[in-house]
């Protein structure tokens, strides 16, 4: 089980007081994973999340014509798992281990009996998935811009030059 000294090292969290840390480490368990290991699978049941200890984990999504294409790799002190937060319920990327990962994983039932008990805990926890979001979302789109620029397309021209006659 992980402690709430642990818990308080990943910067998600720092608005959580030592109680709330304390109830989150109570209800996190320690789970590894070999490095090549699918932890989440796009499109189905979405049911946890994990406090990323060590390792890197690559999120990536199912493109047609191309398979899984990686969108970005989190690593120690990320948080893997936002899905479970929305209906319907389902994982939007997929995951797999690049190397042995760490984890603290957490139950999202529990997660969401927690928050419902401490309205100050549910808006701490939800912002902190909505960071995690807004993150993957930013990656999501940088990696789409890099997949599909037109190699041919340069930025080298200066600004353009415009002159008018003001008639003066």
């Amino acid at each position: 089980m992980a402690t709430s000294d642990e818990l308080s090292a990943f910067g998600q969290l720092a608005e959580l007081s030592e109680e709330e840390l304390h109830t989150l480490a109570g209800a996190g368990r320690e789970v590894a994973f070999p490095a090549g290991h699918r932890v989440i699978t796009e499109g189905r049941p979405a049911d946890r999340c994990w406090l990323i200890r060590h390792g890197r984990v690559l999120l990536d999504a199912q493109v047609p014509g191309r398979g899984a294409v990686v969108l970005q790799t989190l690593g120690g002190g990320d948080l893997l798992g936002w899905s479970w937060l929305v209906p319907p319920y389902r994982w939007h990327f997929g995951a797999m281990t690049a190397e042995p990962v760490e984890t603290v994983e957490f139950d999202a039932r529990t997660l969401a009996e927690l928050a419902d008990q401490d309205p100050r805990f549910g808006r701490a926890l939800a912002m902190m998935l909505f960071e995690a979001l807004l993150e993957r979302l930013q990656a999501t789109r940088a990696r789409l811009l890099d997949l599909y620029r037109n190699p041919t397309e340069t930025c080298n021209a200066g600004p353009s030059r415009f002159v008018a006659d003001r008639g003066g």
